[in-house]
């Protein structure tokens, strides 16, 4: 009875030699595999950082973030209009087309809103040509105060103004970090071969605030 025992287990050896190499090679072939993906995500990341993949998004991020602050004291200033408007409102006499038109050219600039992840040119010159449209309404405005001594010894009137003379510097200086930005940015994607890694992943270039006149400084709302 022990001798048929242990013919039958010489008999199953193979079989049994077999099946655990098998089950060895598979498991072996699976972690082969694993460690085949995990080298090629290795290879992918060490090639995309090469290539200037994470500059990208970094400096694409500077963008994005410097183009909230941006908007940030755009928003200041659009604020500040509706009390602005509201003092001068009591003032008799004072010129209503005028009036109307700061009011007309901040409604126009509230419409022009654009997403950090859509600076285009073309969007970019959109946005500027409705703020310069409320900017030049403003400085008209102001020039227009001149003839209302009643309203300049306005205190309330005086600090509104104080605050939008500070709002228009802030937007001067925000403009200029954001161009700063934005040509770093546009640089770095157009040098070879990021070009070639922008072109894959879709980072296209970024528009600027363009010089106009007297951009080079805030509009006058001194007295």
């Amino acid at each position: 009875m022990h001798s048929f025992n242990i013919l039958k287990i010489l008999s199953d050896f193979p079989r049994i030699v077999y099946v655990c190499l098998y089950v060895t090679i598979k498991i072996s072939q699976k972690n082969m595999k694993r460690i085949f993906l995990n080298l090629i995500i290795l290879i992918s990341a060490a090639s995309l950082s090469s290539c200037g993949y994470n500059s990208m998004v970094e400096k694409q991020e500077a963008v994005e973030s410097q183009w909230a602050q941006v908007q940030n004291v755009y928003q200041r200033r659009m604020d500040l209009i509706p009390n602005l408007v509201e003092t001068v409102k009591g003032v008799a006499n004072f010129e209503k087309g005028t009036l109307e038109a700061v009011v007309q050219a901040r409604a126009e600039a509230t419409k022009t809103n654009i997403n950090a992840n859509d600076l285009t040119p073309e969007k970019v010159a959109q946005f500027q040509r409705a703020q310069e449209g409320l900017t030049g309404a403003l400085s008209k405005f102001m020039s227009i105060v001149e003839n209302y001594p009643d309203l300049k010894a306005n205190q309330n009137f005086s600090e509104l103004q104080a605050q939008l003379e500070g709002t228009e510097n802030r937007i001067t200086v925000e403009r200029m970090k954001f161009n700063e930005a934005v040509k770093d940015y546009n640089t770095y994607i157009r040098k070879f071969p990021n070009n070639m890694t922008a072109g894959m992943f879709g980072f296209e270039k970024k528009g600027y605030f363009e010089a106009s006149a007297g951009a080079d400084k805030a509009p006058t709302v001194k007295f």
